[in-house]
């Protein structure tokens, strides 16, 4: 069984406004992630902050909340994997601000880790620890590394038995690596928006300006 994580507890301190509830259309940026990953799992995490607000989501996905505030994506995946039930075997995880996510993408990802414990897009200058696939079983070095603050991916993915995938092994289910496509900064937001044809609301226009 698969799951997906999609971590949304951020600051978005860059972006101004909170990333999961900016609008996209016809949905949050939140739902609009969660139904385009769907299609490739069989079960739906969200990783909150704690006391976080959140849009509406479907009764199906379970929500979780992070224990230890501030701590990055390792503290978020690490709350993802442990609500993950026995039937999972790994987890692709995901930030809340990819909009143009091509379910293809994790299914490939899927379909490549093998053996490993982390499946991890690696264009041979940056790893994308949020476009990645990990077993359920790495949680403990996770724990491990949260435990001596060592906080960043890149640790984990020295430590654990990681596969780096090329672009090569990918690009012909995502072409143009829009799946990798995340959104920082209010230029970001409103350039993607343009890019899928939707209508930026006004007050929102006003309020990232």
């Amino acid at each position: 069984m698969k799951a997906g994580i999609v971590l949304c507890g951020g600051k978005s301190s860059r972006m101004g406004l909170p990333k999961a509830w900016l609008p996209f259309g016809p949905e949050t940026m939140l739902q609009r992630i969660v139904h385009r990953l769907r299609p490739a799992v069989d079960r739906m995490i969200v990783v909150a902050a704690a006391g976080q607000k959140l849009p509406a989501l479907a009764a199906e996905v379970t929500v979780v909340r992070d224990q230890r505030p501030e701590r990055g994506p390792l503290e978020g995946l690490a709350t993802g994997l442990a609500a993950c039930s026995p039937e999972v075997e790994a987890a692709y995880a995901t930030s809340c601000d990819v909009p143009f996510l091509v379910a293809a993408f994790p299914r490939r990802l899927f379909e490549l880790i093998g053996q490993h414990q982390i499946a991890v897009p690696f264009d041979g200058r940056y790893h994308h620890p949020l476009a990645a696939v990990y077993r359920t079983t790495v949680r403990p070095q996770i724990e491990d590394l949260l435990g001596q603050d060592k906080l960043r991916p890149a640790f984990l993915f020295d430590l654990a038995d990681t596969l780096r995938v090329a672009p090569a092994a990918w690009s012909d289910v995502d072409p143009h690596g829009a799946t990798l496509q995340n959104l920082n900064r209010p230029e970001d937001y409103l350039q993607a928006m343009q890019q899928a044809g939707f209508e930026v609301p006004p007050d929102i226009a006003r309020q990232l300006a």
